[in-house]
Formats: structure tokens, C-alpha cells, sequence
């Protein structure tokens, strides 16, 4: 899909941006670029679509050389989204997302549709489409600013830290929005960070640059298993969950397979006395075909029980879950940082697979943040 061929950017006075890179990377593949600043990251991607030209060196994308192509018909093939996310205030949101397809001259109503399909793909729906972008959170504008990298469906996308200004939350789920929506759509990312945790969550492969130069390329769990070197050692931390634990990799090696579920038709005394028999303070709720609905606890039954009778009268639809196949050290931040007792595991169609509590924990996240203590102590 994307070859870089000794590629080089020299400015004045000699000084080599980006030093003779090479690298393939294959159709659908989600490369993150990462180093310090000054590394040459944003300059490496910024050369892809000639935002920066090359000095020397070959760029193909799907074996035609960039150098041949007009910059601007180039620019138009490939996604492009910032930090700064760059929306036109005097434009709706339906215009800006597709401001591409409209210099490529689709067809207004082809235009509209697309962006309707778009929205729907981050759960915003056609009401947003005659909005502007002050009426949106920051979120929800960085949201917008994805849809209109993918509006004339380009097989490229770069992305230079598009997530880098906006909360811990929000940029916690938009992440995990965009990894779904890459596996969905198949496209071929070249994403700039400076957050390791970011990279190692997004990654299929992770390009760590120092200097202008490849230092290393390899899955994340290559990375953490393996550095390079001392520099790489060092910029990842050696606090890293999977260097404590390289055993254990994904959330099904933790979760217990069989947490205590209820339908939504049992009764709330029902509902009680399946926590009393198996001491838990919260049952998930499911549906016939085992569909993870969301939750119900001893404080909603408490507060609720004078005016409801049935768990699906009062259960809560809102709960954090992660999928199968997600990465343990992801699930453990996210119930470090959220606060949360227990996240729900579920399939690609939301059926209820398991579940991974902070007790179940205990010992990873000891080891992770006490363990190295421990044999400092003991040796």
C-alpha cells in the first residue's frame, strides 16, 4: 500500500530532518510514528502527502511514485486530520464533512448521504447535520473532523495527534471509536503521537524515530517484550504492565466466563436474592440470547423498590465494557483511571462473554506497580 524508499528531508545548513527511512507498510495496517520531539515523526507523515517535499528518496502509494502526481490531486486521494481539527465556522457540519467530495464534484445529493452514513458510524444522527461547529463539544468536533478524512473514502488516512488536546475521557473513547471504525473500514493509517500508552493501544505496528531515524518497528507486544535498546527501553517505561506479566496478554486469560447475570423480566426480590446466593452487590443484565443490556445494583433495587417491581423497570444501560481479544493492560488503566469495580467482556455482536473485576486484578496490577520494589526489598 505505502513504501517509503530511503526517504529524506534536509533543511538549510545541512541539517537532516529525516534521515534515509525505509518502510513498508501493508494495506489496512494502523502504524503509529513516535519519539521525541524533533524526531521527525510529523515531518516523515507530512512528506507522504507532500505537505513537506522529500529532499531525496521515493514515496509509492500502491506502487505509483508521489513525486509523479500532482500535489493537490494527491492531497485529495488521502485523509488528512490534525489536532487543531481545522472545521470552517461559517460552514455546516454536513458541508464541512464534505468539502473533499464537493472539490471532487459529486453530486449534492451523493454528498448528503455520504455524510449522513458517516455520522452514523460514531452514533450522531442526520439532526446534526445542519449544525455548525461551535454548537458541538470538542469531542464531538474532533469526531467530525475524522468523518471529513473519510468522506471521498480515501484508502489513506495520516493523523498528526488529532487527539492530543481533548480530555482524558474523551480522548479515551474517541480512540477506542476509531480503532473499531479502522477495523470496520479497512483503511490504512499513518497516526503521529507522542503518547506511548496511545501507540500502544492503537498500534498494529509502532515506529519508534529518534534523531530523524527508524530505532525500531514492531507490534506493540514485540516493543515491550524486546526493546531495541536502552533509548527504547527508556521512552516506552519500564513501568509497563507486559513487562511485569509478558504471560499475560489479553482480558480473556482474566476473566471469569461465567459472571451472574439476570434477565430483565425477573423480579427485583429475585434479583436480590441471586446477589445473596452468589455475594456480589450487582448482577449484568441480559437478554434471551445473552446481549449484554447493562446492570443492576443493590443501590438502584434500594432506591427503586417502593415503585418498580421488575429489573427492567429500573437497570442502568450505561456500563463501560471492552471486547474480546482487548488488551489487559487496557482494561487494568481503565478500571485504574475510571474508578470502576468490574468491565463487562463482550463479543463483536454484544453478547456477554465474561467479566474482569478488580479483585481478579490484584495480583497484576501488584506486580506491575510493587513488584520490582518487592525484589529490590528481598534481594
Amino acid at each position: 500500500m505505502l513504501r517509503l524508499e530511503n526517504v529524506t528531508k534536509t533543511y538549510k545548513g545541512g541539517k537532516k530532518a529525516v534521515n534515509s527511512i525505509n518502510l513498508d507498510i501493508a494495506k489496512g495496517e494502523f502504524i503509529c510514528f513516535i519519539g521525541p520531539s524533533g524526531c521527525g515523526k510529523t515531518t516523515t507523515m507530512k512528506m507522504i502527502n507532500r505537505l513537506i517535499e522529500p529532499s531525496s528518496g521515493k514515496i509509492f502509494i500502491d506502487g505509483d511514485n508521489i513525486m509523479e502526481q500532482d500535489p493537490v490531486e494527491l492531497r485529495r486521494k488521502i485523509g488528512y486530520v490534525i489536532q487543531q481539527i481545522g472545521l470552517f465556522p461559517h460552514m455546516t457540519i454536513q458541508q464541512n464533512i464534505s468539502l473533499v467530495p464537493k472539490l471532487l464534484k459529486w453530486p449534492e445529493e451523493k454528498r448528503k448521504e455520504r455524510a449522513r452514513e458517516l455520522l452514523k458510524l460514531v452514533d450522531m444522527g442526520p439532526e446534526y447535520l445542519d449544525r455548525y461547529p461551535h454548537e458541538l463539544s470538542g469531542g464531538q468536533q474532533q469526531r467530525i473532523g475524522v468523518l471529513r478524512a473519510l468522506a471521498a473514502e480515501p484508502p489513506l488516512i495520516l493523523m498528526d495527534e488529532p487527539f492530543g488536546a481533548l480530555d482524558p475521557i474523551t480522548r479515551d473513547s474517541l480512540q477506542e471509536e476509531f480503532k473499531k471504525l479502522q477495523r470496520t473500514l479497512n483503511k490504512t493509517i499513518v497516526f503521529v503521537t507522542h503518547d506511548m500508552d496511545e501507540a500502544i493501544k492503537l498500534a498494529d505496528r509502532i515506529v519508534i524515530l529518534k534523531a530523524g531515524e527508524i530505532v525500531q518497528v514492531g507490534t506493540p507486544d514485540d516493543i515491550l517484550r524486546n526493546p531495541a535498546n536502552e533509548f527504547v527501553e527508556e521512552f516506552i517505561g519500564k513501568e509497563r504492565l507486559l513487562q511485569s506479566r509478558p504471560d499475560i496478554e489479553r482480558v480473556e486469560q482474566m476473566m471469569n466466563k461465567k459472571p451472574v447475570t439476570v434477565t430483565a423480566d425477573k423480579t427485583l426480590s429475585h434479583a436480590i436474592q441471586l446477589m445473596r446466593e452468589h455475594r456480589v452487590d450487582s448482577l449484568l443484565v441480559v437478554d434471551d440470547l445473552n446481549v449484554l443490556q447493562g446492570y443492576v445494583d443493590v443501590e438502584i433495587i434500594d432506591q427503586n423498590r417502593k415503585k418498580a417491581s421488575f429489573v427492567g423497570d429500573v437497570f442502568c444501560p450505561d456500563l463501560y465494557t471492552v471486547e474480546r481479544g482487548t488488551l489487559l493492560r487496557d482494561t487494568v488503566r481503565k478500571i485504574l483511571k475510571r474508578g470502576i469495580k468490574y468491565v463487562p467482556v463482550v463479543d463483536e455482536k454484544h453478547h456477554l462473554v465474561g467479566i474482569v473485576t478488580r479483585a481478579s486484578l490484584v495480583d497484576i496490577v501488584y506486580d506491575s506497580i510493587w513488584g520490582e520494589e518487592d525484589q529490590l526489598v528481598t534481594g
